[in-house]
């Protein structure tokens, strides 16, 4: 597979990864994402103190291709968002894991994962994907 997807991380079916850290996580679009947006010219953020449910639209994003839709992975409320997004958006293209992460939300005390993939569930949904 040419795309990375790193281990330990969980992915959603929107193609956003998901790295965990007690009630406290991060979120970003995958290296699979990156690619078929291809190169990312401007990002919108979303306001810190936002509070979120699963599902919901909580960034965009805008490439020479297409405008995308960021979705929360978790019940939370953002408390990061990576303002270097704003000046930089092609840390999405170059570092999709890394400096290109989008925000970190503060899960709802108990929340449940139950739409998340791991990275071998995500490797053969991309798979599938890809086959058509």
């Amino acid at each position: 597979m040419q795309w990375e997807i790193r281990a330990g991380y969980k992915y959603t079916r929107k193609h956003e990864w998901v790295k965990q850290d007690g009630n406290i996580v991060t979120s970003g679009i995958t290296d699979y994402a990156q690619d078929m947006l291809k190169d990312i010219v401007y990002v919108e953020l979303p306001a810190v103190g936002r509070e979120v449910k699963a599902g919901e639209s909580y960034a965009v994003i805008e490439s020479v291709k297409a405008v995308s839709d960021c979705y929360a992975p978790v019940d939370g409320v953002v408390i990061q968002v990576n303002e270097a997004l704003l000046d930089r958006p092609e840390l999405l293209n170059s570092d999709p894991y890394g400096a290109g992460w989008i925000a970190r939300f503060e899960a709802v005390a108990g929340y449940e994962y139950p739409a998340l993939m791991t990275d071998g569930e995500y490797e053969t949904f991309v798979r599938q994907e890809e086959a058509g």
